[in-house]
């Protein structure tokens, strides 16, 4: 291409030449034969040197052709070499790293021309530009499966509130739809009175947060405006984060310390009202003795909650101080019935325990497992009625050793067997006060298990009993 327009520039250049050496030369002759026509034959040598002149203009003019043809043909020559050569180089290395091919870098020497060195000069900055490009490239796909791949959703929106991009875990958290494409949009269907140009423009909003409930989600929203290279604005940034499981936790946390007080304020209460009644009247010693018992057995109800939540809380700080050893499980389960017979035969229940394997001795803390027997065995007796069933087995099965409890008791509802670790979860309130029970023993019976790398599961139909399994990693050798 550009050869051709070299070739066109000449030719131009060549022809306008010969028109103006023409042009003056045709001009030149006319004038020379108007001065020559009034002249007579007389004068014959007059009229002789006219018309040598003329036949001179024209020699003159086509030498001048001639030699200006010559002229214009060495800067040609000349253009071509030392210009438009280099520059059609330098185009033919443009086109090959566009293409991403590679291109060869002259050698310098004397010789090279100026042009030359712009050449190598740009062939090294196309270079170094196209490895530039290539790492913002990876740069780039980096920062999008970054976000592809994050938790928290992230929107960024123009100053139109138009979206500019959007993660997948966004689109989850906000419940969106290929409808929701402005800012407008996406929070008036959330139903919040979030402003762009509030976030944008006021300096109290130069961040903010909203925590907003979204169907059974709960999500923190944090707004940043952005702005460009001239320190414009440019748009705004939203931060979705799941805050969901943060809500619960609080939740129980409340409700937690609602059941402590509760559960301290019974026994207070009862202890008070019964003192107090003993401080105002004279009873006989019958009555005495009876109120006396009440409040000794409320203040050992108060002091077994008491035991409980501090065991929950060493248990919860790593305080406890394990001492594992090696024991048979099937003997410590045996003890464990033997140690609760009294209240088996209190309530006439029929019970049994099988080892059904020849089970590896376990290595974990023995206390505590102990504890976690105990308080299974002891719940399957007292949510069992009078004259129940209550089987126990204890097995071995790949590298875990296990206890399985089951009785044919009250069993559990569908609904609580999901909440029955948590604390002062209880699926009848005031049956299990009245039982004694704390609601703690199977959230302890889970801490145990958990800092032992053990494991409880629980199935349970109301009204038709409930199966206890526990599992215990065997010691290998």
């Amino acid at each position: 291409m550009i050869k051709s327009i070299q070739t066109k520039i000449i030719l131009i250049f060549f022809v306008l030449s010969i028109v103006i050496i023409g042009t003056i030369s045709f001009l030149h002759i006319s004038m020379l034969e108007k001065i020559g026509e009034p002249i007579s034959s007389t004068q014959e040598e007059t009229y002789d040197l006219i018309e040598e002149q003329i036949i001179q203009t024209k020699v003159i003019t086509v030498i001048s052709i001639g030699i200006f043809a010559i002229i214009t043909l060495l800067v040609g020559y000349f253009v071509s070499k030392s210009v438009v050569k280099p520059i059609d180089k330098l185009i033919q290395n443009a086109e090959k790293i566009a293409n991403g091919e590679e291109i060869e870098i002259a050698e310098t020497g004397k010789e090279k021309t100026q042009v030359d060195e712009l050449v190598n000069a740009f062939s090294l900055m196309t270079t170094e530009l196209k490895q530039n490009l290539n790492e913002m490239g990876k740069q780039k796909k980096q920062i999008e499966t970054i976000l592809l791949h994050m938790t928290d959703g992230i929107v960024a929106f123009d100053m139109e509130g138009s979206i500019i991009h959007i993660n997948p875990a966004a689109v989850e958290l906000l419940n969106l739809n290929k409808k929701d494409q402005t800012f407008n949009q996406i929070f008036q269907k959330l139903h919040t009175d979030i402003n762009l140009e509030k976030i944008v423009y006021l300096e109290n909003w130069t961040s903010s947060e909203q925590r907003l409930n979204i169907g059974e989600k709960y999500v923190n929203l944090l707004f940043a405006p952005f702005q460009d290279e001239n320190d414009k604005p440019a748009g705004v940034i939203v931060v979705i984060q799941d805050i969901t499981e943060h809500v619960k936790l609080d939740n129980m946390r409340k409700e937690f310390v609602a059941d402590v007080s509760h559960e301290l304020k019974t026994p207070i209460t009862s202890i008070m009202g019964y003192a107090d009644t003993l401080l105002e009247s004279d009873y006989d010693k019958e009555m005495q003795t009876k109120f006396l018992g009440v409040i000794s057995s409320e203040a050992r109800r108060m002091a077994k909650l008491v035991t409980d939540l501090l065991t929950l809380s060493r248990y919860d700080n790593k305080k406890i101080i394990k001492e594992e050893t090696e024991f048979d499980l099937g003997e410590l389960t045996k003890k464990c019935l033997e140690r609760l017979r009294f209240e088996l035969e209190k309530k006439e229940h029929h019970a049994e325990c099988f080892v059904t394997a020849n089970v590896p001795p376990v290595h974990a803390d023995k206390y505590g497992i102990e504890r976690v027997i105990l308080n299974i065995i002891s719940n399957a007796i007292k949510y069992t009625k009078e004259k129940g069933t209550i089987k126990i087995y204890v097995g071995f099965v790949y590298n875990d050793a296990y206890i399985k409890v089951i009785d044919n008791g009250i069993g559990i509802p569908k609904d609580d067997l999901s909440r029955i670790f948590e604390r002062f979860y209880r699926v009848d309130k005031a049956r299990t006060r009245e039982m004694g029970g704390t609601g703690l023993g199977l959230s302890i019976a889970k801490e145990i298990l958990d800092q032992n790398h053990g494991s409880i599961d629980i199935k349970s139909e109301a009204g038709k009993g409930t199966e206890v399994v526990i599992r215990i990693p065997v010691n290998k050798k």
